[in-house]
């Protein structure tokens, strides 16, 4: 089958897991993404919204990456692409009153082509008009709306509902991002598999945001079972992010993240139970490097020969444990990376800060299937 090619459409303050985790995730698997902006063309950036739950009548909003745009609003036709996926936050709101936006989403649906929207993106949807009749969900505060433009509403029962009709998958919010991605690639006519690999991801306070959340959520988008642990906390505990980002100084920025759910208890955990370990970097990598359980457990799955996937000061962790003698690696440039332990490093792969921003998740474990 043919290579596909999908439309992702951005605005400022789109929510930051929204529009990243799709965007990696479809490369990963083989499928190229255009992400455009009206009004902006390659090369800029759309800021993002970073919108979680913290118990109050509603969620907050704290500033989140820069994400880059890779194509120019301007130059795309709908008839270049076999699908749309359109992210949420706020961006929607204002989007959903430009008729440039409103008739290239027409042209999706009457072509009935995959559309893929999540959380507030069905404001535009409900713009466009081609929402009437159609079974939709949404975030709970998009019902009104989207009733009001004929859609038959499907509340969702958890924040990772999703619900299809013909060309039109909806999602409640970037917890259904797993299922969510997995229709939208069936819809194109891809096949996953992947359900007989378990996973553990190996997280602390502080670890980088979109280095814990694109491979996790990437991984279960191919049906894999994904555990998240962090030393001294349980199942059902959060872990505090860190939004790392390149914004012209000589340096990274850091803002605060998301609050990430783990779903294992690290202490009940072993590396003969799983297939794989991940490791996220951030600051996290600082302190876990330090903790002889974690380093216990890598060599666990090194000396089991089991892949190891690691990013940026994740690379700490594996210095600490021995394991990179002899072995070709890369990593964030600094001196707890590369200068940490020099012993360990047979060959190290430079890569500059452009290079490392615009570096895709990929997942190519064997095993691993996804065919576009």
């Amino acid at each position: 089958m043919a290579a596909k090619k999908v439309l992702l459409l951005c605005g400022d303050y789109m929510e930051d897991y929204e529009v990243m985790v799709p965007f990696q995730a479809l490369q990963a698997y083989g499928v190229s993404v255009d992400a455009v902006c009206p009004g902006k063309k390659a090369g800029d950036v759309c800021r993002t919204a970073v919108h979680q739950g913290i118990g109050h009548q509603t969620y907050s909003e704290t500033r989140g990456h820069n994400f880059a745009l890779n194509a120019s609003f301007d130059e795309i036709t709908a008839n270049g692409y076999d699908g749309l996926v359109i992210p949420g936050g706020r961006a929607p709101e204002y989007l959903a009153m430009d008729e440039k936006v409103l008739d290239i989403v027409r042209k999706f649906s009457d072509a009935k082509k995959p559309i893929a929207s999540v959380c507030h993106g069905q404001l535009i949807l409900a713009a466009a008009g081609v929402v009437q009749k159609r079974t939709c969900t949404a975030y709970p505060a998009v019902k009104p709306v989207l009733v009001a433009a004929g859609a038959k509403w499907d509340e969702p029962d958890t924040m990772a509902k999703c619900t299809v009709d013909g060309n039109l998958i909806t999602a409640a919010t970037y917890d259904s991002h797993p299922e969510f991605i997995s229709l939208f690639v069936k819809a194109l006519g891809g096949s996953v598999a992947g359900s007989d690999k378990k996973i553990l991801f190996l997280c602390g306070d502080y670890m980088e945001d979109y280095e814990v959340m694109v491979p996790f959520q990437s991984l279960q988008a191919l049906g894999c079972h994904v555990d998240a642990v962090c030393p001294d906390k349980g199942a059902g505990e959060k872990c505090p992010t860190a939004i790392h980002d390149f914004e012209g100084d000589q340096t990274y920025s850091e803002k605060p993240g998301h609050d990430f759910t783990l779903t294992a208890s690290f202490e009940s955990v072993d590396a003969s139970s799983y297939d794989a370990l991940v490791i996220p970097g951030g600051r996290a990598p600082e302190y876990l490097a330090l903790n002889d359980k974690v380093i216990s457990l890598v060599k666990g799955f090194s000396d089991k020969g089991k892949p190891i996937a690691s990013i940026c000061h994740g690379q700490q962790i594996l210095s600490a444990a021995g394991v990179l003698k002899g072995k070709k690696c890369t990593a964030q440039l600094g001196p707890g990376t590369r200068s940490s332990s020099p012993s360990s490093w047979l060959c190290w792969a430079s890569r500059s800060p452009s290079e490392l921003k615009d570096e895709s998740f990929k997942c190519s474990w064997a095993q691993l299937r996804l065919t576009v």
